[in-house]
Formats: C-alpha cells, structure tokens, sequence
C-alpha cells in the first residue's frame, strides 16, 4: 500500500480459509495499512502481495470482525479481516444449541437435546458423507471452518428459524477435520408443536447452512482431491458494495 497520506499507520490481522489458504500458502497474516482503512483498501494489498488470489474472480467473501463486510466499511487497527471462498447469532432460546466437534456425533443425542414434553414432533437431518461423487469414488471429506464466526451464523440462524417458523428448539453440531465415508458430518434437530412447522425449518436451516455458514469441505477422491462450493452459496454481490 502507498505511503503516501497523512493518516497514522496500523495494523489489522487478515486470516485465509480454504482453497484460498492453500493459495496463499499461510492461514494468517498481519498487514500494516494506513489510515483511514476501507475493506476496499485492505482487500486491494491483499490482492497485490498473493496475486494466486486472482483465480477466484470475484466470487472471494470477506469478513471484519467475524461479520460479513461490505467493501466500503471502515476497518480500524487491530481489527480481523477473514478472506475465504463461498462456503458448501446469541441469544436463542435456551435449548438451544450450535456447535462445532471434531468428534463423531451421536446423531439420537442431538436429536434428544430439543425434545420437550409439549411438543408433538422432532424432525432430524443427519447429513453424512457418501461413497460415490458426480461418479467419482470418496475416500474421505476434511471439513475446515472459520470457528468464531461460523457458531455466529449458526446462532444467527437458529434465531431466524424462531422467527420464520412455529418452533420450540433448533439445534446444530457440524464435524470438522477429517470425516470418513458413512461418518456424519453435520445435524439439524427441531422440535416444534407441529411436524409441518418442524420439517420447514429444518429444510430451511440446512440451505441456509450451506449458504451463509463458513465451513468448506474438500473431497479426498481415489483420482485426486477438490474443495465444493454450494450451489447456493452466498454470493459477494449480496453484500458488496460497487
């Protein structure tokens, strides 16, 4: 970045997730700037020392702060800019529950964790890794995620879903690391009064999960190896500013 400009200098945190860390060749680096900063601007220098980044057009997201940026919000120093691919909230209610484990999930203990006498369904979705890819044959998935602001949007989802739907609890536990063929890398557990309003919101929760959610999967096939981008994942038109 110039040095030209009156502004102080300082210093902002920039930290790289999947293909793009592998692009990068680093998880983390910290960039002195000056101000006033834009995540324009930091972007820009970022662009500039890891050209390899070009690769990804336009389609890279960022975010300051584990929140989705626009491109003409301030940054200020010591603040945390995320640059990632598109990826494959506080205060809920108090059963309700969104993690991350590198652990096997128990899929009828997640599903156990929402249930309350006054409810009259619970529809759970366990989402597992499957043998055979668009006819290529998996060994295994390596899920990576952006953990702070990745339980942020979980949180932020469950409280949509008690907006949007009829629903008592949510509940959410996402694998990272490696994840074998039939393991289960991710659940959804809901209870509601009714099965109807149980079944759209977990219907929702998983889309919106793959939209929003900053988690990648990279795919470890016999003849080589990919990371997935979701079909609908979000797009950084939704929030980038021309």
């Amino acid at each position: 970045m110039s040095d030209a400009g009156e502004g102080k200098l300082m210093r902002v945190r920039v930290l790289f997730f999947g293909a793009a860390r592998e692009t990068v060749g680093r998880d983390e680096e910290t960039l002195t700037v000056r101000s006033p900063a834009t995540t324009a601007s930091v972007f820009k220098e970022v662009m500039s020392r890891y050209p390899g980044l070009g690769r990804f057009g336009r389609s890279l997201l960022v975010a300051v702060n584990e929140e989705y940026a626009q491109m003409s919000g301030e940054v200020h120093d010591g603040d945390e800019i995320a640059i990632f691919p598109p990826v494959s909230g506080g205060g809920e209610q108090p059963k309700d529950f969104f993690e991350l484990t590198t652990s096997p999930i128990d899929v009828g203990d997640v599903a156990r964790r929402v249930l309350l006498p006054s409810c009259g369904a619970t529809v759970t979705l366990d989402g597992y890794t499957r043998s055979i890819t668009r006819g290529r044959k998996t060994r295994y998935l390596i899920y990576e995620a952006y953990e702070p602001m990745a339980l942020s949007e979980m949180r932020r989802l469950g409280r949509e879903a008690h907006a949007r739907f009829e629903i008592a609890h949510i509940g959410i536990v996402h694998r990272t690391g490696r994840v074998e063929v039939g393991e289960t890398s991710v659940v959804i557990s809901v209870s509601a009064p009714h099965r109807r309003a149980a079944f759209e919101a977990c219907e929702w929760a998983i889309r919106e999960l793959k939209r929003t959610v900053p988690i990648w999967k990279k795919e470890i096939l016999e003849d080589g190896e990919l990371w997935v981008e979701s079909d609908e994942a979000l797009s950084p038109e939704t929030y980038r500013e021309n």
